[in-house]
């Protein structure tokens, strides 16, 4: 069995190493002592990875190892937030990632975050948490795809949060079109229930791709500074990820407002039902309120009642009821309640 990086004490907390060639084909690095200083100049570049629980690695961000130590300890530091931070010709970023369990199950949202600092010839990535974006880049290189500079890398990674968050407005879109037919249906009742779930994921998943594309925005007005040192490659990568990002953050915003329209819709739906159901209530009891007083007048046991010796006075009590609330419905008639009612 190999070796693991982490058991060395020469550079403790890597996860694992690659080294890539000047046609960006990738070999795993099998021992520390062949891993180049970050400054190293030469054909290629080195990917590490590293587990930041480590508490070795501190020493290692001091040392600068693994880049200039004032960026290192910005950038993989335990503030979540996303950001980006710029020192001379390296940079570092803290991206959103999918977080994923010890079972290998991968979450939907980008909940889990990826710091990485990268330099001329070097990237090192690392989280607290087991995230799916550097696994993945690692089994796609290895397997045979070239990458030919640490910022294609770096795009590589953020390719598979944006690959995620697309696949997941995709399969909103389809959910959103099934939930917007049964609306328009007038023989089906509209449920708001199905939209709940999708709209908090939408939201949830449109926050962090807000941060996202906030990072590189920032990233490319870092770019068009005179000052700028970046190398031309990262400039290029943070203008293709912007157009990416802006795209699928239209989208979104699209899937929100599609959302919050069907709710509208239903909601408008379900309250033009109930005043429908309020109105016949509401005929109903004006209906009944002229015969509920007739019967309480001659349910009262008092002396000289109406009706009291006659032989059929029931009955005719009975008719006095059905009089009085045919001409309550006279009245609402005459009023035109029912029929504006009807058209409505």
């Amino acid at each position: 069995m190999p070796r693991l990086l982490t058991d060395e004490a020469v550079l403790p907390g890597v996860l694992f190493a690659l080294r890539f060639d000047g046609e960006g084909r990738a070999v795993p690095i099998a021992s520390a002592a062949d891993l180049p200083a970050p400054d190293a100049a030469g054909a290629g570049f080195v990917w590490l990875h590293v587990d930041l629980i480590d508490a070795r690695v501190a020493g290692l961000i001091e040392a600068g190892r693994f880049g200039p130590p004032r960026l290192s300890a910005a950038t993989f530091g335990r503030d979540e937030h996303q950001r980006v931070v710029v020192e001379g010709a390296c940079l570092g970023v803290v991206i959103a990632d999918r977080e994923r369990a010890f079972d290998g199950a991968i979450g939907e949202e980008p909940t889990g975050r990826l710091h990485c600092v990268l330099g001329p010839n070097v990237l090192v990535s690392g989280r607290r948490h087991a995230t799916a974006g550097a696994e993945a880049a690692r089994d796609a290189v290895l397997a045979g795809a070239r990458v030919t500079s640490p910022a294609r890398l770096l795009e590589r990674l953020v390719e598979g949060v944006v690959a995620s968050l697309d696949a997941c407005a995709k399969r909103f879109s389809d959910e959103l079109d099934i939930i917007e037919d049964r609306v328009l249906d007038e023989t089906r009742a509209a449920d708001p229930k199905p939209l709940a779930p999708i709209r908090r994921q939408a939201v949830r998943q449109h926050r962090q791709l807000s941060g996202l594309a906030a990072v590189f925005h920032r990233l490319e007005a870092e770019t068009d500074e005179d000052d700028d040192a970046l190398p031309e490659a990262v400039v290029t990568m943070a203008a293709r990820v912007v157009q990416r990002l802006d795209s699928l953050h239209r989208d979104m915003h699209v899937l929100s407002e599609r959302t919050r329209l069907l709710q509208d819709e239903i909601a408008g739906r379900t309250a033009a039902e109930t005043n429908r159901q309020l109105f016949t209530l509401s005929v109903l009891t004006a209906l009944f309120l002229p015969p509920t007083l007739v019967t309480g007048v001659f349910g009262m046991n008092t002396k000289g009642l109406f009706l009291g010796e006659f032989e059929n006075g029931s009955f005719l009590a009975l008719g006095i009821c059905g009089l009085a609330a045919l001409a309550v419905y006279g009245v609402i008639r005459r009023l035109g309640l029912v029929k504006r009612r009807a058209r409505s």
